[in-house]
Parts: C-alpha cells; structure tokens; sequence
C-alpha cells in the first residue's frame, strides 16, 4: 500500500505557484538584485559620464568612466538617485588618501559666489595640490611649494599667448585677488586646524569660503570682523581642501575660479573607459553642417532635457538608432 502511494505522488505534476507566491518571489529577486547594486555603486564602483572638455585629451566628452570608490573612502548614499535630493551622509575609512596629480571624482561645491551649489553634480579634474601646500601659476607653469609641478602628459592649450602677470581676472579665485588663469598665486590651500588672518582689506576674499566650511562671518560698518557673533581677526579651517584644475587648461573652469574642494566631497578616481558615444549635440551640428539629420531626432528634441531618466532613455535610443557615435577606440582606455 505505501509502495502504491510513493507511485502515485511520482506521477503527481510540481505543484504551481499561484500569481501571489509568484510576485512575491520575483519581488524578492528584484530586492536582492537592485540591493546588491546600490551596495557596490555607493562603496565599491560607480559609473561617471564625462559632461565637459576639461580634462581633454586625457578623458573626452562622453566617455563613460568606471570610478573606483573603494580606494579614497567609500560613502553613504549622497542624493536620492536620479535626483538632487540630498541625504545625510558618512564616509568609511579608504586605503589610500588622495596624493598630488590623481584624476579625482568630486561632488561640485559651488561656483565663487555659492556657498551651495544649485545643483548636485559631479565633477572631473586632476588633483594638483594638497591642504598645507602653497600653489602658484607663473606664465602657466604651475609650482607647489616653490617647485615646478609634474606636467600631466595629457595637458594642453588652445591659445599661444600667455596672459600676463599683470592682468586682473574678475572671475579668478579668490574674489579680488587679482589672479588670473596664467598668473596664479601664490595660494595657500587650506588644510584643517589651519589659521588665516581676516581683516577688513581680505574679508571679501574668504566670506564664501568661511560660510562653507560651516561658520557664518560678518564685516561690522565699523570695520570689525565677526564669525558667529564673535569678533576675531582670525579663522581656524575646520576642514582639509585640495586644489583641481583640468588639463585643457585654457578650457576648465576649475579651482582657479571657484575656489577650493573639500577633501570630504572627494568619491573617487576613475580606472578605465568603459564606453564611449560622441555627444548628441555635436553630432547633429556635424550632421547639420552637411545637410543630414540624426537618426530618431524627433525623439531627442521632444524628451531630451525634461529630467534625468527620460534624458538617459533618450540617449539609449539615440545611440541604438545611430551606432556610428559610439567610439569603440576610446573603450577600454585607462586613466592615469
């Protein structure tokens, strides 16, 4: 009789999971799946589009970058992803710290009159000096600490004529410094536990950066500087700041005319090209310029810039439809 029974429950068909149980797994897959990725894009890799020319020819617009996150200090969740909504944030202890020419990834801190930028963004440039260190452009040639910098191999420039020492750039760093992209300096790069002297003459010149490193400073009518409330004529860096510039040099806005990076706002340094796609823009122009048009154009005109999913949507369809962007040269090349 049992024999007959184990039979029977042989021939028996599996049993199928109703749609519930069946959600319910798919569900749980999805978590395991998308949990693992947000647990290595926060604290192991990320992938990083290269918006801008300049750190040509090193990296080029469009070239997909693999950042490793891992080595500098991996952090929590900075923003709530595909938005800029910021979220409360820590960092881990990394193996190595950041050391003068690394390519480095940065949270972008602002333009030299923000004490928050408008935006979140990342940004691309080469670390060229360290908090402490003293940084000077003279005629393009950059020096730390009173010797000439290892030129990047990659560094280049659009135009042959030096601006002179005596030139004033409105836009450079610090405000009313009197620097300029090709005379620069001499600057010391805060570092944390540092003192600066503040005074009426050099107030200007480090308000913004004051308020970012988290304090709030005031110029009385009488001429009295305050921080907090408190009249001082001095200031202690609370944190420690590198200097970034681009190694198009005559194409990057960079520290020179935004100001310092926060070594806490620093993510990672990128390890190779994992793909590579000629911008949508410039090559319509191209396209334009002979009389042709892109491929699925209707489809970037109307959805492209509306928000961050529907521009990368956008971008796979574009790419699919006009596979000639895409540069398998650059794919594979490492960043140094």
């Amino acid at each position: 009789m049992a024999k007959e029974e184990k039979e029977i429950k042989a021939k028996d068909p599996e049993k199928k999971l109703t749609w519930k149980e069946n959600m319910k797994a798919q569900v749980k897959e999805f978590v395991i799946v998308f949990g693992g990725f947000l647990l290595l894009n926060n604290f192991v890799i990320a992938s990083f589009l290269v918006p801008t020319g300049s750190m040509e020819k090193e990296v080029l617009t469009g070239d997909f970058l693999m950042v490793n996150k891992f080595i500098y200090g991996p952090s929590t969740p900075r923003n709530i992803m595909f938005t800029d909504i910021r979220l409360p944030w820590t960092t881990l202890p990394g193996f190595k710290d950041v050391k003068r020419g690394d390519v480095i990834v940065f949270e972008f801190p602002g333009m030299r009159e923000e004490v928050k930028p408008d935006a979140f963004t990342f940004y691309l440039k080469r670390c060229m000096a360290l908090g402490g260190d003293t940084l000077e452009i003279r005629n393009r040639v950059v020096h730390i600490n009173g010797q000439p910098a290892p030129i990047p191999k990659n560094m280049f420039f659009d135009q042959m004529r030096i601006i002179p020492p005596s030139y004033q750039d409105e836009r450079s760093f610090p405000p009313t410094s009197g620097f300029n992209e090709d005379n620069y300096g001499p600057l010391v790069v805060p570092q944390k536990g540092m003192t600066m002297n503040i005074t009426t003459n050099n107030f200007a010149m480090w308000e913004t950066f004051i308020k970012r490193d988290g304090h709030f400073p005031a110029l009385r009518s009488d001429g009295t500087v305050t921080i907090d409330g408190k009249e001082t004529n001095s200031y202690i860096v609370e944190k420690d700041y590198v200097f970034g510039m681009g190694d198009h040099r005559d194409n990057s806005l960079d520290s020179r005319f935004w100001g310092f990076i926060p070594r806490e706002n620093i993510v990672g340094t990128p390890m190779f090209v994992y793909f590579s796609v000629q911008l949508t823009d410039e090559y319509r122009a191209e396209l334009a310029m002979r009389g042709e048009s892109m491929r699925m154009e209707w489809i970037y005109t109307s959805f492209s810039g509306h928000n961050m999913i529907l521009d990368i949507l956008t971008k796979i369809v574009v790419t699919v439809f006009n596979p000639e962007t895409i540069r398998f040269n650059r794919i594979g090349t490492l960043i140094s």
